[in-house]
């Protein structure tokens, strides 16, 4: 299917001129739509959040499958975004789902796209874990991840939020905040779950052994790339 296409399919006849000439202007599809479908879900898009991508799709599955058998899970997604990853486990798991971003017009959107899926979710607006109080049996995080001066495409760079997309550290910034003050919000045996960029699972490794007592395991995506990153706590 040509972009052309896709706009044809999605859009109204009467928004398809005003969807084309933004395809023109650089605007990316789901954007233009307004909603992607993400693991059977409608999920509302706008410049205020990432675009869910596949990859995410299989960060989720993954998850799914480590923990499904293991009865009532409290969980706390960070960085949720368009809330994506939350509303999907909330939907295929018998669990509470926390979700938090930094970003009021994300979470602004994340709402709406619980409402639109028919479920309960808690939204905290703050720095990854710091505005949380409980302890949780999963912490599962698509953060930024991008360095500062990685190219990137432009179609993203000149599009999808900074915010979402760039952190500190070669990228590294959010994962050691994260693995650094985790502890105290897992429950025993805690499972946390990563999106990792495609040359950051030594580092990220590294990072949990260093601040945590822990087994860690890498994981690849449908490409083949090194994507995932998943830490259980041990005794």
């Amino acid at each position: 299917m040509t972009d052309i296409d896709y706009l044809k399919k999605y859009l109204p006849a009467d928004k398809l001129d005003d969807g084309i000439e933004k395809y023109n202007l650089g605007i990316p599809l789901q954007y233009i739509v307004g909603n992607v479908n993400f693991y059977g879900n409608i999920i509302e898009v706008n410049d205020s959040v990432l675009i869910p991508r596949f990859e995410t799709e299989e960060l989720v599955e993954k998850t799914i499958k480590k923990v499904k058998n293991k009865g009532y899970f409290d969980i706390v997604d960070l960085g949720t975004g368009s809330g994506c990853i939350a509303i999907t486990l909330a939907k295929e798991l018998n669990c509470l789902v926390d979700a938090v971003d930094i970003s009021s017009k994300a979470l602004e959107l994340a709402k709406i796209n619980a409402k639109n899926n028919n479920v309960n979710i808690n939204f905290y607006l703050g720095d990854m874990l710091e505005p949380l109080s409980r302890k949780y049996d999963l912490i599962i995080s698509n953060p930024p991840y991008i360095s500062y001066d990685e190219e990137i495409m432009d179609l993203v760079k000149n599009n999808e939020p900074h915010l979402a997309l760039y952190a500190a550290n070669n990228g590294l910034y959010f994962y050691e905040k994260i693995l650094a003050n985790c502890k105290k919000y897992l429950k025993d045996k805690g499972l946390i779950a990563l999106e990792i960029g495609e040359h950051q699972a030594l580092a990220i490794t590294n990072l949990a052994h260093t601040y945590l007592n822990c087994k860690v395991t890498v994981e690849k995506d449908l490409q083949g790339r090194d994507r995932f990153v998943f830490v259980e706590l041990i005794d």
